[in-house]
């Protein structure tokens, strides 16, 4: 089965998402910073026989609008709210790693009637974090961009599928490899999130919950065990032999553990 293109616009902002089809039950599968819904094709094509899998490109990444004035926290949630609105999705099962992950759980602590299962792929809300935007800045500022091939980008982000996956996220032009973002958007959007902790919002989720870690997480241990004590999922799982693109380096496993995680919850 292959996706179609559909486009969500909320408050002026074009919002371009992967619709996989399908009768099922909703899934909707949220990125991280910088990436793209294609990031998701490999979990989505599995899924998509069971549920109804629809994948979005966030505000100011992939083939949505590049430069949306709001890329607060708030925004990108109401982002998913007007997605499930407009494609008319009910009950959803929010998917998202990283940055990504940070939206489902604010969207699952603000509108529990939309959301009827979270899963979370390598994000917490703890916090605040005042030099992640410098971090991210620092590590856009050393690509090598624009890439003179798609190889070329392929390999500096690390080779194999991870490598491939962010090489997908890059759009050709006049044969060079251009990021399909603005750099200040992308630090923009993690400000808000550095300024506060959201471990309040991850406390009032009242759906069943399926936490997913890399073995070499970006989450510190002190930041699971916090996660942890605040709440604790209905099931949490750590993938030996991953890192934080766990999705995109072992999308099968993930698959492995989201299938019978709904099959087994109320979702």
């Amino acid at each position: 089965m292959m996706w179609t293109e559909r486009v969500v616009e909320r408050e002026g902002v074009r919002l371009v998402c992967r619709d996989w089809g399908g009768d099922g039950s909703a899934l909707v599968l949220l990125h991280g910073l910088a990436g793209h819904a294609g990031e998701w094709d490999a979990l989505a094509g599995s899924l998509s026989p069971e549920y109804r899998v629809v994948a979005v490109d966030q505000r100011g990444q992939g083939a949505s609008d590049r430069f949306p004035a709001d890329v607060s926290r708030d925004a990108f949630v109401e982002d998913v709210v007007a997605v499930t609105d407009q494609l008319g999705l009910e009950r959803v099962v929010l998917v998202g790693q990283s940055l990504g992950g940070h939206t489902a759980i604010l969207a699952a602590a603000r509108h529990p009637e939309l959301v009827r299962a979270l899963v979370v792929i390598e994000a917490d809300v703890s916090g605040p974090d005042p030099e992640w935007p410098v971090h991210i800045r620092r590590w856009f500022d050393s690509w090598p961009a624009p890439f003179p091939s798609r190889d070329a980008a392929v390999q500096f982000f690390g080779g194999g599928v991870i490598g491939a996956g962010w090489a997908d996220g890059l759009e050709e032009r006049g044969g060079q490899w251009w990021p399909r973002f603005d750099r200040d958007v992308m630090v923009r959007s993690v400000a808000d999130a550095a300024q506060h902790s959201f471990a309040h919002e991850w406390e009032r989720i009242t759906c069943p919950t399926l936490l997913i870690l890399a073995q070499q997480s970006f989450i510190s241990p002190a930041r699971v065990d916090d996660l942890m004590r605040r709440r604790v999922p209905t099931v949490s799982v750590s993938i030996p032999g991953t890192r934080h693109d766990l999705h995109l380096e072992q999308p099968e496993i993930v698959y492995g553990l989201i299938s019978p995680f709904l099959a087994g919850s109320s979702a």
